[in-house]
């Protein structure tokens, strides 16, 4: 089932979700129009003074990928999976950096020393970080502009990140390991992608292997252990890694490559989870939190799949839940674009200019289009996102390819560009 269609009335007041047959008998009827394809929302024609059940927002964060869901009554009636894009980002300023640092072995004019006048305030985050704060802020924020919100619940996890990487732990408390109080168990899910390292086996309990045996001198640092079923870890039992993986050398370096791997996503969730708090504070609801742990307890306890949308129905103390939906919306981050005045080469010189004018004949470049074609070569229904031109002629991006030269005669706005890319 699809989710539900959110509704507001004629004054933009938000009302209770409606089910999708009862929003299709709507706009049947003519009493209701459609206000945004992404959420699905319909306005109705006339106001309405309907009793509204307050909703509440669910949050699971992540370093990719961000999942948002609506609850009421512990019934999930809208789901949306949010797909961040910090790693371009992280790109775009390092191609920027390196640009800029050829410009020093130039003959050009004197530019004043600019090394003391950069320091970062209190709560400073890196532009990839602050990215991932600020699309969930605005997600949550248009949710609630059409949907009786009245709570936030966010997932706080934490990982330990210094202590993962510190062989020299001592004490009581670390007997069991340098994560003791932490989600180690939850952290190798993740970085493992939920197989055995050794045969990549899914859906079967797994058991936490050290890839160098303690026996052997093999530490409990988190780069030593690696996610196994029982067969293998049986198998494995103490034998050198080396040994065990011969017939496999392939399985064998990319194991030796993962477990050495940065701990860069754990390290975003780290420095944003409070970020995204404080921000979320501000919004004057009232918020509450969950430990990562509970979540997976929950999914457990419901023996439900893991995926971003479900571990943020369930997080927090959830007595029962009901799915009234099983297709989130897939949201992905594409930006608005960039100011660049021309683009250049890969060698960095100037290769084509941008227009000056971004909309032509009323739509722009990301505008989800239908296009109906009656005549020509091209006739035919194409739905996708047009690449304007100044000539009035369109390229137009469907699921089967690119369609060229489509006049805007043809064109009509499904959705206008606003950063995002949607699918189911």
């Amino acid at each position: 089932m699809s989710n539900f269609a959110l509704i507001v009335d004629t004054n933009r007041r938000p009302l209770n979700p409606i089910h999708p047959a009862q929003a299709r008998l709507l706009l049947k009827q003519r009493k209701a129009s459609i206000l945004r394809r992404f959420p699905f929302t319909i306005i109705l024609k006339t106001a309405s003074n309907a009793q509204t059940q307050p909703l509440e927002i669910k949050i699971d964060p992540g370093s990719k990928v961000t999942g948002l869901v609506l609850v009421t009554n512990s019934k999930v009636i809208w789901a949306a999976e949010l797909t961040h894009r910090g790693a371009q980002i992280k790109a775009a300023l390092l191609s920027r950096r390196q640009l800029r640092r050829n410009r020093r072995s130039r003959k050009t004019r004197y530019r004043k020393a600019r090394f003391l006048n950069r320091t970062r305030p209190n709560g400073w985050l890196a532009p990839s970080l602050k990215h991932r704060v600020q699309t969930t802020l605005t997600w949550v924020n248009r949710l609630r502009r059409f949907a009786p919100v009245t709570a936030i619940a966010q997932e706080l996890v934490k990982f330990d990140t210094q202590l993962m990487q510190d062989e020299t732990i001592s004490g009581p408390e670390y007997q069991s390991g340098t994560l003791a109080g932490y989600e180690i168990r939850s952290y190798l899910l993740e970085k493992f992608d939920r197989k055995c390292a050794y045969c990549g086996v899914e859906h079967v309990p797994f058991e936490i292997d050290h890839i160098i045996p303690r026996s052997k001198n093999g530490s409990d640092r988190p780069s030593n252990l690696c996610l196994s079923c029982h067969d293998c870890n049986q198998a494995k039992s103490n034998h050198p890694i080396q040994e065990f993986l011969a017939d496999k050398p392939d399985v064998l370096k990319r194991l030796l490559a993962l477990a050495k791997s940065p701990l860069r996503d754990a390290a975003a969730v780290n420095s944003t989870r409070w970020a995204l708090f404080d921000a979320l504070k501000a919004t004057d609801l009232p918020i509450t939190t969950g430990t990562g742990g509970r979540t997976r307890w929950n999914r457990f306890r419901f023996q439900l799949p893991k995926t971003h949308w479900i571990d943020a129905a369930l997080v927090g103390a959830v007595e029962t839940i009901t799915l009234l939906t099983n297709r989130p919306l897939s949201i992905a981050c594409n930006g608005h674009g960039t100011r660049q005045s021309c683009r250049t080469d890969r060698f960095g010189f100037p290769s084509r200019y941008v227009p000056q004018y971004k909309f032509v004949k009323g739509f722009q470049t990301g505008d989800l289009v239908k296009a109906v074609v009656t005549k020509g070569k091209k006739v035919g229904t194409y739905i996708g996102r047009c690449a304007v031109r100044s000539s009035g002629s369109f390229n137009i991006s469907t699921k089967s390819g690119l369609i060229q030269g489509i006049s805007h005669r043809y064109c009509q706005t499904v959705h206008s560009k606003d950063g995002y890319n949607y699918s189911f």
